[in-house]
Parts: structure tokens; C-alpha cells; sequence
């Protein structure tokens, strides 16, 4: 009897385990893989955890992302950005701390990029613009394609650097001064 019960047990539990196993792959990879990306810049620490969507073949800009609303820079999750101390956004104060991401895309004109407080939140819907700490308007350009999403720093020098948001052939600039320093 004790035997019975230990083969039905095993088995049971071999059943379940390859039923998760096939739940786990009918589900497959998710589309949009997280990224991350972390710079010192002088002596203020930034870190930057996205979703990286990929274009694979999707007119972007004015298509997929449309203009003059606002959009979510990445996938999933709202994009997060961390200042580790305060520091000027396109010459302007942003304090030290933890923000969610936003943009609004324009066919010819510049884009505005919105910092909110509202850090953990969902790419949908947009929080508010009651959240909003700081928007700045910036000047996109045009870079070599890339297919999946990315944000890095192509620029470092000293206390000053360049956080680009890119995807297909259009890259997003955003000036950033980092002028703390330790007494």
C-alpha cells in the first residue's frame, strides 16, 4: 500500500510539474525584453531600467507611435529613471530621485520629454500631468536604425553628458549637468 501511494504521488507530481512546463512555453518569450543602463556622471550616480521594444518591420514615428500624444518610451513597465542627486535637465533644476519617463512625439516640431513622479506605474495609461515634475522640449535626430529600443549615453565629459532615447532611425537627445560635488 505504502508503495501505491508513493508511485501515485510521483506521479502526480511529475504530472504537474510537465503541465507547468507546457504552460510556461505555450507562453513563450515576452516580446519586449527589460533593459537597464547606469552612468556616473561627475559625481551624480543615474540609472535608467526599460522595456525594450523591438520594430521588427512596423512603421514607428506618426505610425505605431503617434504625434502629439503622449507616449511611454519603452514597454511594459513604466521606463524608470534615478538621479542620485539633483541635476539640470536641459537647464533645468530636477531634484535628486526616482521618476517615470514620458514623451510626446511631433511630426516638425520638438518633442517634450516628461519626468513624473509617478515612478512605478504601468506604460497605460499616462498618470497626469499632476504628477508631472519637470517637462522639457528637445530636438530629435536621425541615427543609424536600431531595431530594438534603446537608451544609453553616448556622451560623457566631466559633469555634463547626453542621455539618448533611440529606436529605428530617430534618437532623442536630453542634456543632463551633473553639478554636484562632495565637501
Amino acid at each position: 500500500m505504502n508503495n501505491k501511494k508513493h508511485f501515485l504521488g510521483a506521479a502526480t507530481c511529475g504530472l504537474m510539474l510537465t503541465l507547468c512546463a507546457d504552460a510556461a512555453q505555450s507562453q513563450g518569450y515576452p516580446f519586449s525584453q527589460r533593459g537597464s543602463v547606469t552612468q556616473s556622471v561627475a559625481y551624480t550616480n543615474i540609472s535608467v531600467v526599460y522595456g525594450r521594444p523591438v520594430a521588427r518591420g512596423r512603421a514607428l514615428f506618426g505610425a505605431l507611435v503617434p504625434w502629439d500624444s503622449v507616449w511611454h518610451p519603452g514597454a511594459d513597465s513604466a521606463t524608470r529613471i534615478r538621479f542620485d542627486h539633483d541635476v539640470l535637465i536641459e537647464g533645468k533644476p530636477l531634484r535628486a530621485g526616482e521618476y517615470s519617463l514620458w514623451l510626446i512625439p511631433r511630426a516638425s516640431a520638438p518633442w517634450t520629454v516628461i519626468f513624473s513622479r509617478a515612478a512605478h506605474v504601468f506604460h497605460k495609461p499616462y498618470p497626469g500631468s499632476g504628477s508631472d515634475v519637470l517637462r522639457v522640449d528637445v530636438t530629435p535626430i536621425q541615427v543609424s536604425d536600431v531595431e530594438s529600443f534603446t537608451i544609453y549615453f553616448p556622451k560623457v565629459l566631466r559633469d555634463e553628458a547626453e542621455l539618448r532615447l533611440q529606436w529605428g532611425t530617430t534618437g532623442v537627445p536630453i542634456n543632463v549637468k551633473a553639478p554636484y560635488q562632495p565637501h
